[in-house]
């Protein structure tokens, strides 16, 4: 096997820190040939579906990439900006203000990129920007606030693969998740502080993250649990008591039993236990998209209230807000402790020039 190098490499050159934040990723366009591309690799990852390869090839290739690409194309048009898709230009926009925030204390020494688990930019693009700008230590923050496997864990593999075929790798540090943090918490519930000035406090406060099969409960993931401290604290911190919030689970897929109780199907109930003034909030989404503000904002909008509701909202993700930056940014710090930079390039190219090694 041949190793991957990096031509633009120079031993004289600064080190630097790379931080790489990741998202799930999001199609190339709204069209069915381009859901068909990312569902199919997405849909491939076993961290994502964990059934036995040769039967799920099968369901996937002869039945769901047939029939998902088109109904998926659909919903994405209905969320499509002159942008491109939110959850991209969203993670664009944490980027830039990562790398904006943390250049005031570290200036130039820093960088941030971005990358999505599936579609583009991929992983492995963006470890080779971070290594050609001079990289030699590695912080990696996936999105997900909450651990899970399908998520945070199939970001570990991807990483792993790509350094499982490079010649030289850095020191690196991975963020698993940051579901507790102080100021990610304090963000979340700021976010809902500021709506609430201008909407109104309403009668129950649901706060809906991604489910999983609850098989992957009892097997020892911690997402479940990891939702629900989330929950509380942000709960604790708005005074808000256990009749006055709810955490419930969306975005099922397939037949087999997932975490609940069910977003859609908590909503379509309310109305009739005479909860008729709801707020929606998604903690583990730390971008706007498809699934909060088409399946969040629209589609469960419509079940609360042909259910009954009088007063349905969504309250946006933290996206690019100064506050969600500000938790990311002390998240990175931490990852950082200890890790000193040679600045002196003129001593570093005079190494070089001592061990006869050629250098621009």
């Amino acid at each position: 096997m041949r190793y991957q190098g990096s031509p633009k490499f120079s031993h004289a050159q600064t080190d630097k820190i790379g931080v790489l934040i990741t998202n799930l990723g999001t199609p190339d366009e709204p069209t069915t040939p381009a859901l068909r591309r990312y569902l199919r690799e997405f849909l491939s990852d076993p961290r994502v579906v964990e059934v036995p390869r040769l039967l799920w090839w099968l369901i996937l290739n002869g039945i769901i990439l047939r029939i998902r690409p088109r109904r998926s194309a659909a919903a994405y048009k209905t969320v499509w900006t002159e942008r491109g898709s939110p959850l991209m230009f969203h993670t664009q926009d944490q980027q830039q203000a990562l790398q904006q925030k943390l250049a005031e204390r570290y200036g130039d020494d820093v960088v941030v990129e971005y990358a999505m688990r599936y579609g583009n930019p991929s992983i492995a693009s963006g470890l080779q920007k971070l290594f050609d700008a001079g990289a030699r230590k590695l912080v990696v923050l996936p999105l997900y606030p909450q651990y899970s496997a399908a998520t945070t864990g199939s970001t570990f593999d991807a990483v792993s693969h790509d350094f499982s075929r490079r010649r030289w790798l850095p020191d690196f540090r991975f963020v698993g998740h940051y579901h507790d943090e102080p100021k990610y918490i304090a963000a979340v519930v700021a976010s809902i502080q500021k709506f609430w000035e201008t909407h109104g406090k309403p009668e129950k406060l649901i706060l809906s993250y991604h489910g999983v099969p609850l098989r992957y409960l009892h097997e020892g993931d911690p997402y479940h649990c990891e939702c629900h401290k989330t929950s509380r604290l942000i709960a604790e911190q708005l005074g808000l008591e256990k009749h006055e919030y709810m955490t419930t689970f969306q975005s099922r897929f397939g037949r087999e039993e997932w975490l609940q109780p069910y977003t859609d199907a908590t909503l379509k109930a309310l109305p009739e236990q005479g909860i008729k003034r709801i707020h929606v909030v998604c903690p583990g989404f730390s971008a706007d998209c498809l699934e909060t503000i088409e399946e969040i904002g629209e589609e469960n909008r419509e079940y609360f209230m042909e259910a009954g509701g009088k007063e349905y909202a969504y309250i946006p993700a933290l996206n690019a807000e100064p506050a969600h930056i500000d938790a990311l940014a002390e998240i990175v710090e931490k990852q950082l402790h200890g890790w000193q930079l040679t600045h002196d390039e003129a001593q570093r190219a005079e190494r070089a020039k001592q061990l006869e090694v050629k250098h621009e």
